[in-house]
């Protein structure tokens, strides 16, 4: 799962820098599981020094946190779902 066509909506272009974007799919990638859910959720909360981060997934449950630091932290949800033709990273609420 998750090894196919990425895409990124408008939204996650405009709100979520670069690096950051790249970091989540490859937590994605490199997640240690037994199977990934083909929803992936990350919660990203901005604080005044560094970019704390939750990746979750339900089925199986799945549950990283990480802080980074850097000075563009954001606050917002962002899903990755596979629908196993490609992959799309979007804001929450642009779901």
């Amino acid at each position: 799962m998750f090894n196919n066509q990425k895409f990124l909506t408008c939204g996650v272009m405009a709100e979520i820098p670069s690096w950051l974007i790249h970091l989540m799919w490859h937590m994605v990638l490199t997640m240690v599981v037994e199977e990934k859910d083909y929803l992936q959720v990350f919660t990203l909360t901005k604080t005044p020094a560094c970019q704390p981060i939750v990746h979750e997934q339900e089925q199986p449950p799945y549950r990283y946190e990480l802080e980074v630091e850097c000075p563009d932290a954001v606050d917002a949800k962002v899903f990755v779902i596979d629908d196993r033709t490609y992959s799309t990273m979007l804001l929450a609420d642009e779901y």
